[in-house]
């Protein structure tokens, strides 16, 4: 099929008006911590801790259950809350419990970098399966913040094919809805060997020149399955509120995302069933990294690629 039109972006995802919740909250907590507790969760904005990411990690040692009052506890789950939009947001935080074990949403760690209310700062929470972050825009030409982190081992650690029960799976099942759609010379071209390796930060680097992008350009498909590949695009960024969207979209727009390149691997096919548990959506500014073997691990990076990559 024939490459035709030009790509256009929604325009319908647009940023709340209303003021970030999220961020407010952060500034209360903040300035309900004791001394002791600042000591162990408070950093200067540009300490290196803050660029961090992985899969299953702490950011500091103490977890909230037994270092955060009740209160504190509640302001933390409420910010890690409002960071998904409203209609996913309990899903996520399913995913959360889970992975966690008896510990729970408790069993998660915090760190705040800078000041809320005297410029930058940023709030970052991790655990099992979990790295998110909430910025206020602090974080130039970063969405979310920096690179996230998602995933789910719904039912242990090797899933089925079918991945039951997995909060995260309907995103590889409307990507490979694309891949239905190539026809024989463009499955050769988006079929790859196998994925890149993980490796915490060095998972999302960039590729800031665009050489190397991995699978099938998008600029040649077809219209309709351009148009696919949008609707995917808002599958992956749904769970999320309405103002990282915006970022996220408007990052993309500039780069525009028929320079992005969409590879599926072979080399990870759960039940070998010819359908692609991993998969990747890449370009100058995006890594939307989705390995779905043996469990759901996702990486994510939206950057303006003009602005220097503090986080690879």
């Amino acid at each position: 099929m024939a490459a035709s039109g030009a790509l256009s972006l929604p325009g319908a995802l647009t940023a709340a008006s209303k003021p970030p919740v999220s961020e407010s909250l952060v500034t209360t907590l903040f300035g309900s911590l004791t001394e002791e507790q600042r000591k162990d969760l408070c950093f200067p904005f540009d300490h290196p801790l803050r660029r961090k990411v992985d899969n299953n990690w702490h950011v500091t040692e103490p977890i909230i259950r037994d270092f955060l009052t009740a209160d504190q506890q509640q302001m933390v789950r409420e910010i890690f809350l409002n960071l998904h939009s409203e209609s996913y947001r309990n899903e996520v935080m399913k995913q959360v419990v889970h992975d966690n074990g008896a510990g729970g949403f408790g069993d998660s760690s915090i760190a705040l970098f800078g000041e809320p209310g005297t410029g930058k700062f940023e709030f970052v929470l991790t655990s099992r399966h979990v790295t998110r972050r909430c910025d206020g825009d602090s974080v130039a030409g970063k969405a979310f913040g920096g690179p996230i982190f998602y995933g789910h081992a719904a039912q242990g650690f090797n899933e089925k094919p079918d991945h039951p029960g997995n909060v995260y799976w309907f995103q590889a099942k409307r990507a490979n809805e694309v891949f239905a759609m190539l026809d024989g010379k463009q499955r050769e071209k988006a079929l790859v060997l196998q994925p890149r390796p993980e490796r915490g930060n060095a998972t999302v680097q960039l590729r800031r020149d665009g050489v190397g992008l991995e699978g099938i350009p998008v600029a040649d498909l077809a219209s309709d399955q351009k148009a696919h590949v949008l609707k995917v695009l808002e599958d992956l960024l749904m769970p999320f509120r309405p103002e990282d969207v915006a970022e996220s979209m408007a990052l993309i727009q500039k780069v525009g995302l028929e320079k992005h390149s969409l590879a599926f691997y072979k080399g990870h096919d759960i039940g070998e069933d010819g359908v692609w548990d991993t998969w990747q959506l890449e370009g100058p500014g995006l890594v939307w990294h989705f390995r779905g073997k043996p469990h759901v691990h996702t990486w994510v990076h939206i950057a303006d690629p003009d602005v220097p990559d503090e986080a690879a």
